[in-house]
């Protein structure tokens, strides 16, 4: 006789099975898109809405804020309902590191609502200085965050109980620096006495002053660029020279960047522009040898240097004749020379010629007065 189990054990290993098969299948379908109907994810395709619009009103009026939440109760997210957190700042130039002080205080228990205060020109401007951009810009940029669930305008700078009160606040997130007024050393810290804040961490690096100074610094550069794009002096708040030279300056660069481009290309093509002059020098030393081979170098050399001797030699002295003598000696020997062309010696009166002498001189003398000519004659007459 066989043994059965008992119909309850039947009954719980089919219902296991049963949910098994449609779990595998539904994992199936999911896996390899089947007809089944998948449930789509909901994206946030709009800003947040600021605290006197009609949908945050509503959100507001549902929450039953008569219980308080303490932090543990947020914390393990049984509080029943939304935790409504808020963060303040002025949140000019908005950047990345407002974006990760928001999304730390979105991210502090399982369920939050955050809502998010901006402060006003007026308070910013005579409490800490001047903003690049002004409220409405800096609203603009906050609630379009996509952690922000809720915008309030008009922030105060310091909140009190009314304030948590009309917005129902449970806790406020902010970093753990203290923030001093004339009134007090830190505006959060009876917030901080009544376990009503978290604290967030700062993004090292990144802030407005850092992206202001920044701006400071390469402020020339910022400055052609946006003249280079259209913007007046005017718009720039410079002066006339100043827009003239730094419109100079922006065409220096560009021929620089014109002349570093076509260098760089040169060097693209140095290889190939090397090859061709190797080949065409190779080619012009072979035809200079063709057309002039040594032989024929060594007889213009050899002329060359006859010319340039004779060109450096002195000319020669004219004879009786009249035929040039020339003054180079002939084998080692020395030209024979008329003596009656040599030019007379001067004798002083003192002098007393000698017998021998006496006859060559008064030819020479004979000589000489017959060269004169008329014209010197009448000169001496």
């Amino acid at each position: 006789m066989l043994d059965f189990p008992p119909p309850t054990l039947i009954e719980h290993n089919s219902s296991i099975t049963m949910s098994r098969k449609r779990t595998r299948s539904r994992s199936q379908d999911n896996i390899f898109g089947t007809n089944s109907k998948i449930q789509p994810i909901m994206s946030i395709c709009k800003p947040a809405p600021f605290s006197d619009d009609t949908e945050a009103i509503k959100i507001r009026e549902q929450c039953d804020y008569s219980k308080r939440i303490s932090l543990e109760m947020a914390k393990s997210g049984g509080a029943g309902r939304p935790v409504r957190i808020y963060a303040d700042g002025i949140y000019d130039l908005f950047h990345q590191g407002h974006a990760r002080q928001l999304m730390q205080a979105k991210n502090l228990f399982p369920n939050v609502y955050l809502i998010v205060g901006v402060c006003n020109d007026f308070d910013t401007h005579s409490r800490k200085g001047k903003t690049v951009m002004n409220e409405d810009e800096r609203y603009e940029a906050v609630k379009h965050c996509r952690y922000v669930d809720e915008l309030v305008r008009d922030a105060p700078w310091e909140l009190d109980e009314e304030y948590l009160t009309k917005h129902k606040i449970d806790f406020i997130a902010h970093d753990d620096i203290p923030y001093g007024t004339d009134s007090c050393n830190d505006v959060y810290a009876p917030w901080k006495a009544k376990g009503m804040f978290v604290a967030t961490q700062r993004t090292e690096g990144v802030s407005t002053s850092d992206i202001v100074a920044r701006i400071v610094r390469d402020y020339d550069v910022y400055v052609r660029r946006n003249l280079a794009r259209g913007y007046s002096a005017k718009d720039l708040n410079i002066s006339y020279l100043s827009e003239k030279k730094i419109k100079l300056q922006n065409k220096m660069h560009e021929l620089k960047d014109k002349g570093k481009k076509v260098i760089d290309s040169i060097g693209e093509r140095k290889d190939d522009m090397i090859a061709k002059w190797e080949e065409k020098s190779r080619d012009f030393i072979e035809n200079f040898l063709l057309l002039f081979g040594k032989e024929r170098l060594t007889n213009i050399w050899n002329e060359s240097k006859g010319r340039i001797m004779n060109a450096l030699s002195p000319p020669s002295s004219p004879t009786r004749d009249g035929s040039p003598v020339s003054n180079h000696s002939f084998n080692g020997e020395s030209p024979d020379i008329d003596e009656s062309m040599q030019p007379p010696r001067k004798t002083s009166r003192y002098d007393s010629p000698s017998p021998s002498n006496s006859r060559s001189s008064s030819s020479q003398n004979k000589y000489y007065n017959h060269d004169f000519s008329d014209d010197e004659d009448d000169l001496l007459q």
